[in-house]
């Protein structure tokens, strides 16, 4: 036994269950693939100043749980612990803002890093797929990430999550209700750390989820009734955009999210059985962030759903995803030559997009059998010395036991048609 072990609060993905996940992933990603958003990758770790400007200095993120390191250069660096600031710097970066074709629709998928206290559901390195779309502010498009979301969920079986929504204001309305609830936290029984949170971004007190906080926030002024003209009629549109698609959703006013770069739409996905970490997803608009990170104004909007938490949610409402055999046949060759033969057989099968297996390693009858079994192959090819003699090798159905000779010229063909 190997004497590391994989860091605290991590785990790792091995077969048969990290198939799942990757099928996740996949249902996740298909419904953008088909509305114009194109694939992005960015590095694992960004300069440490991109998110403390974007994600914000206030946030647990930032002052917390950020994994920092400095560079032999002297350049101060983080992994990243989410993806929205750096496929904005990307695009950035990138020029696509400039390429005439707004907003600039993008998804990915990735690793995220976050110093945590482990538990379930909440881990120090965890996946996500996410989506933004750049450059353009119109609530239709915010009404078309939620509903990709909805449907990406709803294809994989789900069907348990609640989509909170909100609105956070903008620039306009937004500083007086900042006020408004910094004079009312004021007067509250809180701990230093928060207290400077106060000033700093009072909206994220309400995301406190501590009882003792959360039970003087009663009677707190709600930003609903602070919002203007124009963000009440830009939320109300989104509203009725997600209603008209069958799109359901609850209206929650002390919805903030923990990320300081957040204007007016702000939703998220929760599913309750899974307990304490119940948002498997969530994201919202950020009209501001490209010009905090130096860009031009860039209003955009994106969310970001936590595959390892939609893995929970799916085993705590008992789906099981239909994952298909990694294998449909599985070669068995006795003896050297029809070794060469079905090597070269196997090769064949795969080119013509038969995911096929080998008996490597010269093992019997008996244990190579027992392995074509295991790989969960339809069919097995067993050939010997008599077999290639007569140009031919046996095709035995593995779920019904039946063998018959097949000539080894129409072999390709004939598993090809009864594999459909």
């Amino acid at each position: 036994m190997s004497t590391f072990k994989a860091p605290k609060g991590t785990f790792d993905l091995l077969p048969p269950s990290s198939a799942t996940y990757l099928a996740v992933r996949e249902a996740i990603a298909a419904p953008l693939q088909t509305s114009g958003y194109g694939y992005i990758e960015t590095p694992g770790f960004e300069d440490v100043s991109l998110f403390s400007r974007g994600v914000g200095e206030s946030t647990d993120i930032v002052t917390k749980e950020m994994y920092t390191l400095t560079t032999k250069g002297g350049t101060e660096l983080a992994l990243r612990p989410e993806g929205t600031a750096s496929v904005l710097r990307a695009a950035l970066e990138g020029n696509l803002h400039k390429a005439g074709n707004l907003p600039v629709k993008l998804w990915y998928s990735g690793s995220y890093y976050r110093y945590e206290r482990p538990q379930k559901g909440r881990y120090r390195h965890f996946s996500q797929v996410g989506a933004e779309a750049i450059g353009a502010e119109d609530p239709a498009l915010d009404a078309e990430l939620i509903i990709l979301a909805d449907q990406a969920y709803r294809s994989l079986g789900l069907r348990n999550f609640r989509i909170l929504l909100n609105s956070l204001g903008d620039k306009e309305c937004r500083p007086v209700y900042r006020e408004a609830l910094q004079t009312f936290l004021r007067d509250l029984d809180l701990d230093e750390d928060t207290r400077r949170r106060i000033e700093i971004n009072p909206l994220r007190v309400l995301d406190d989820k501590r009882d003792a906080v959360q039970k003087q926030l009663v009677g707190a002024p709600m930003l609903r009734d602070y919002l203007c003209d124009a963000c009440k009629a830009y939320h109300e549109e989104v509203r009725a955009l997600l209603q008209a698609a069958g799109v359901s959703f609850q209206d929650d006013e002390k919805l903030v999210r923990g990320l300081d770069y957040y204007t007016r739409t702000t939703f998220e996905f929760v599913h309750d059985g899974l307990g304490s970490q119940s948002a498997v997803g969530g994201g919202g608009r950020y009209d501001g962030l490209s010009e905090m990170i130096g860009g031009p104004s860039l209003p955009s909007v994106g969310w970001a759903l936590g595959v390892d938490r939609t893995v929970l949610a799916l085993e705590a409402e008992g789906v099981e995803l239909e994952i298909p055999a990694a294998t449909s046949v599985y070669a068995v060759p006795l003896g050297e030559e029809a070794r060469r033969v079905l090597f070269g057989v196997v090769t064949e099968l795969r080119k013509a997009g038969v995911a096929t297996d080998f008996s490597y390693g010269g093992r019997g009858l008996k244990s190579a059998m027992k392995n074509a079994n295991r790989s969960g192959a339809r069919y097995a090819i067993i050939g010997g010395e008599r077999d290639l003699a007569e140009g031919v090798v046996q095709l035995k159905d593995m779920e019904s036991g039946e063998q018959e000779p097949v000539a080894l010229a129409d072999l390709v063909a004939e598993v090809r048609a009864r594999l459909g």
